[in-house]
């Protein structure tokens, strides 16, 4: 991607302008996309992405820049203007890099490379006319398939020199239905860290089905009442509540700014005694997951609240070194553009002893919030409101009719405690997060759970 002797002078010549540490990380990629929109293909997509990030270290701060052109002088002129305002006496020389093999956790058993494109456009047709086989309430269906494979090499004037590369698939299906008062859509987009294998193994029947039931079901329902109520939250993506407004203010990248609700309270108890939360970047083949995080440490399992107690922050190298916690392997960026930050990779509330059944009959006049859709966050208060894409009223311990219109509205540490009972139909859903370092792939995930109250907002 780029010689090593070119490397190690970048490095070096960091050190010479008074970085505590440099670092080279080099970005190859390729992307498609193809869509098709009511039975018809609307877009195709592809592209190609080459570039060199160079950070250096001055302390905790961070000066960083990149560039599409591997002319060594270049890239030596773009180093020397990073330490411009930073310069400071020149530091020891670089270790000599040593390159490390990197244990690749995520096969592929189908390359994206070896199957035509007419395979994804007959898969997107299917899919089309699953869904569309529902009913003639479904008024528009839209498909699509992205793919991306990164291939990755990160050095550092420590000696680093590590070599990665991920491939990640997703297929997007959404349905809109119309029974006469106004459209209701739904929308499922399973993705992994992975190969071809996971388009030809996914379930398709079940990808349209719930799709295009959920979109009728919402089309034909009323409106909910709003207020303060217990509300059950669905499994899956219902986890992207603690994503957002409680595994952003986790990142050290809040911490050290002093932009966190969690600042300082490692050790103490945040949450109810039933929760325990984990970020899993070692997962098989899952969408968020990673053999090495983009400063090339290894990819890890991080606890992050064990039985309502706080127990870890999530770290990179600047992050780990202004708070005072070990590094936790969740350095991550979107692509060479972008400074790597601390981020999530697979993150969710692990399972609990109770039955959805028992959480269901507990309530006697809530909300069962089935799925959710989008939503906002402010990063700095956890403060969170995001809309019910699929939603039922709960009446005396049994769900009822489906309503629209509901938004749940809260902070997240104020939700924590509040959380009561959990189940044990422990389900993860694939996402995009958009933060300082860029949109990367992460996973949400939780079981079955209740709120004991919340605000919902209603029409």
């Amino acid at each position: 991607m780029l010689a090593d002797q070119t490397i190690a002078k970048v490095l070096e010549h960091g050190l010479r302008q008074g970085a505590d540490f440099a670092e080279v990380f080099i970005e190859d990629s390729v992307s498609r996309s193809l869509d098709l929109l009511d039975r018809k293909i609307d877009q195709i997509n592809s592209g190609n992405s080459y570039g060199i990030g160079i950070r250096l270290l001055f302390g905790h701060e961070s000066c960083y820049g990149y560039s599409s052109d591997p002319d060594p002088a270049g890239l030596l002129q773009l180093t020397e203007n990073l330490a411009r305002s930073k310069r400071g006496e020149e530091r020891v020389t670089p270790k000599d890099l040593r390159r490390a093999p990197v244990n690749d956790q995520h096969r592929i058993r189908l390359s994206p490379e070896k199957v035509g494109k007419m395979d994804r456009v007959e898969l997107l047709r299917r899919l089309d006319q699953l869904t569309r086989s529902h009913g003639e309430a479904i008024r528009q269906v839209s498909a699509s398939i992205v793919e991306k494979k990164r291939s990755m090499l990160i050095a550092n004037s420590e000696g680093l020199f590590r070599e990665d590369s991920r491939q990640y698939m997703r297929v997007r299906l959404s349905a809109i239905a119309d029974t006469g008062d106004g459209p209701q859509g739904s929308a499922e987009s399973p993705g992994v860290l992975g190969g071809y294998e996971f388009l030809e193994e996914v379930d398709l029947e079940k990808l349209a089905r719930e799709a295009a039931e959920t979109a009728l079901r919402m089309a034909g329902a009323g409106y909910i009442d709003g207020g303060v109520m217990p509300v059950v939250m669905g499994n899956g993506f219902g986890g992207v509540i603690f994503h957002e407004a409680c595994g952003h203010p986790l990142e050290t990248e809040a911490i050290r700014k002093n932009a966190s609700p969690f600042t300082g309270k490692l050790g103490q108890s945040i949450a109810s005694p039933v929760l325990t939360a984990v970020d899993d970047g070692t997962i098989a083949n899952a969408w968020g997951s990673l053999n090495i995080d983009d400063e090339g440490n290894e990819a890890q399992r991080t606890v992050l609240i064990k039985d309502g107690v706080l127990q870890q922050y999530l770290s990179d190298r600047v992050g780990a070194a202004q708070v005072g916690v070990p590094q936790t392997g969740s350095s991550r960026r979107e692509s060479y553009k972008y400074a790597p930050v601390s981020r999530m990779r697979n993150t969710y509330i692990d399972k609990g002893p109770d039955k959805i059944e028992d959480i269901i009959r507990s309530v006697d006049h809530g909300l069962y919030a089935k799925k959710l859709g989008g939503g906002s966050v402010d990063p700095g208060t956890g403060e969170f409101n995001f809309a019910v894409q699929e939603g039922y009223i709960i009446r005396k311990g049994k769900v009822a009719e489906p309503v629209r219109g509901a938004t749940l509205i809260g902070k997240g540490y104020e939700v924590l405690p509040k959380i009561s009972m959990i189940a044990d139909d422990l389900e993860l859903a694939a996402g995009i997060c958009g933060a300082s370092s860029g949109m990367v792939p992460t996973t949400v995930g939780q079981p079955t759970l209740k709120i004991d109250s919340i605000l919902v907002g209603g029409r």
